[in-house]
């Protein structure tokens, strides 16, 4: 009897050790739900606001790069003239970008209240990135060690800081480049070039929101490079394939005839890609010395 006493203490111990680790689990699925609220409701809220004063927005944001009155092609048309005062055979006009308009049209009967919702929900997604990535770090942050916080601490603000940087490459340099070629862009004068409404928002949100990803390869970079998957060495031998994939990406997002676009969107990308060899270089060597400093202590 004493036997099956303590056979019956120890499974009922054991189930508690089960459901204590069941609630532990529960718990974490309630917090994940609570973050995934509140940045909805961020989502929600400024999309509410875009909604709001969505003429402003459309007029002074989504269709600006449809037009040659544009801040980026107002600048070409600039370098363009800096350019011929050095070097004279160049034409002074050469980049400006002349009589050129996106023409939009409707063909649902609910096409443009679809067009300023759907606007609207993107436009709250791009503000609402940085809380986003605020409440995914207090997500992960408890599961972290010490160390691990605060070599993570800037992920937030880096991490917000390079999105926007990519969205304002994405929007300024871009998308222009590919709205315009796209839109004059004619096999034949008897067709004409009218486009449906989520032809084009699609194209510009694609073309800015993938700057805004393509921007992350730095964080991306450092997270592997920090569980020992990608080395700066690596990256240093296999630099010559990046370029190419890098310039085939270019190609790909401004399909413009001239090098000089593809060039001006794959600076940036290589640039990035040498400052992530940096950042593996810097987290390996970091990794080397905690382990000298392990090794150290353990003597």
């Amino acid at each position: 009897m004493s036997k099956l006493g303590d056979k019956l203490v120890g499974a009922i111990k054991n189930k508690g050790k089960d459901l204590e680790g069941e609630m532990s689990f529960f718990e974490h699925l309630e917090a994940l739900r609570w973050h995934l609220v509140r940045s909805a409701l961020a989502i929600l809220v400024l999309a509410i606001f875009a909604f709001a004063f969505y003429h402003e927005l459309f007029d002074g944001i989504v269709m600006a790069p449809g037009n040659n009155h544009f801040y980026t092609y107002r600048k070409m048309c600039e370098f363009g003239e800096w350019l011929h005062s050095l070097i004279p055979w160049i034409g002074a006009d050469s980049l400006c970008v002349k009589d050129f308009q996106v023409k939009l049209i409707s063909t649902e009967l609910a096409g443009q209240f679809n067009l300023q919702l759907n606007s609207a929900i993107v436009i709250g997604i791009t503000i609402g990135i940085p809380y986003i990535l605020w409440e995914i770090w207090r997500f992960i942050r408890p599961a972290l060690h010490q160390k691990e916080r605060k070599a993570a601490s800037g992920f937030v603000f880096y991490s917000s800081l390079l999105f926007a940087l990519g969205v304002t490459f994405g929007y300024f340099i871009v998308t222009p480049l590919a709205v315009k070629f796209l839109a004059t862009y004619s096999v034949s004068d008897s067709i004409t070039n009218m486009f449906s409404i989520d032809s084009y928002i699609s194209t510009v949100t694609m073309l800015t929101l993938a700057s805004g990803i393509a921007f992350q390869l730095p964080i991306v970079v450092y997270i592997l490079a920090y569980i020992g998957v990608l080395t700066p060495k690596f990256m240093r031998k296999t630099r010559r394939y990046a370029v190419v994939i890098i310039l085939i990406l270019a190609a790909f997002i401004t399909p413009t005839p001239d090098a000089l676009s593809m060039c001006v969107v794959a600076l940036p990308l290589l640039l990035l890609y040498e400052l992530s060899i940096m950042i593996a270089a810097i987290v390996e060597k970091r990794k080397a010395k905690k382990e000298k400093e392990e090794g150290l202590m353990n003597i």
